[in-house]
């Protein structure tokens, strides 16, 4: 299933995407078991514990309530999460993109945290920090999105608490990162983290082995698979989860690839009107544009 955060007209909440349909999923509820609901957007709906109910929707009955269906074309896709508790990001964790710096690849994995309120989704523009940076840079990344709220998870227990899966966009100003040694500013502007288009649960998709592709005004910029992380999903959940309780929302933003314009020769920066498409097998493609 694609849980995803929709908008139609001033109407904004958590939906159950399908090519044809997004089925408001507080509409749904509300018929469904007859008692109120409404889910601001899809983390709301996860920490509300209501995503164990998904499979009691008779999604062939709703599709005739169009206070529920609602035609795909008629829907705008947000952030499949508005405003996530944390955002938990790894660097340096694809074997790739340690080699392209020359470096080994890490003992143990690097943490560092993006501001929660700086997300946008599909379409949104990614807004160039006038006067403070003109190195942006973009790093196609498999998001991890808690389920279950956990605390010292082992790794054999990780998946019991995975939701699912989507797109992070870990968009960089290099310039400021290298500045401040150390990473929280340089990832942390307004607009720094798209993610989307939709959350696919855990049970349609393996993390350990996904293409994930990014192009820029078309042109293939990243190319890799999943299979190339050095710290894979189980271990990192188990990892993060050792530091601080995991709450339904949260996302791990697991690394990104080789093929970053930092190390490209010259660098290629992001440009305003630059089209970024952000892609992984199984979850789809998450299209941003620069802007000033």
């Amino acid at each position: 299933m694609r849980l995803c955060t929709f908008q139609n007209g001033h109407r904004v909440g958590a939906g159950l995407y399908t090519e044809s349909h997004v089925y408001d999923l507080g509409q749904a509820f509300f018929k469904t078991f007859k008692r109120p609901a409404k889910f601001k957007d899809a983390g709301d709906f996860l920490s509300q514990t209501a995503w164990d109910k998904l499979g009691e929707l008779d999604l062939l009955a709703l599709k005739k309530d169009r206070t529920v269906a609602l035609a795909t074309e008629d829907v705008r896709l947000r952030a499949p999460l508005l405003r996530p508790p944390k955002i938990i990001c790894v660097g340096l964790n694809y074997k790739a993109h340690a080699a392209e710096q020359k470096l080994e690849p890490p003992k143990a994995p690097l943490l560092f945290a993006k501001a929660a309120n700086i997300v946008i989704g599909p379409g949104d523009a990614i807004e160039i920090p006038r006067g403070v940076s003109d190195q942006v840079d973009y790093e196609c990344e498999l998001g991890v999105v808690i389920g279950t709220p956990g605390f010292r998870i082992p790794r054999g227990a990780a998946f019991e608490h995975i939701f699912g899966y989507t797109i992070v966009n870990d968009v960089t100003a290099r310039d400021v990162q290298r500045g401040d040694k150390q990473w929280f500013r340089g990832k942390s502007f307004s607009t720094f983290c798209p993610m989307g288009p939709v959350i696919v649960s855990a049970d349609e998709f393996d993390p350990a082995k996904a293409a994930i592709k990014l192009r820029v005004n078309d042109e293939l910029r990243q190319d890799s698979n999943t299979s190339d992380l050095i710290f894979n999903v189980p271990f990192l959940v188990e990892y993060v989860s050792a530091i601080f309780p995991l709450e339904a929302g949260d996302v791990i933003s697991t690394g990104t690839p080789g093929g970053v314009g930092m190390f490209m020769t010259p660098p290629r920066w992001l440009k305003a009107g630059d089209r970024v498409d952000a892609e992984i097998a199984g979850i789809g493609i998450l299209n941003n544009v620069g802007s000033r």
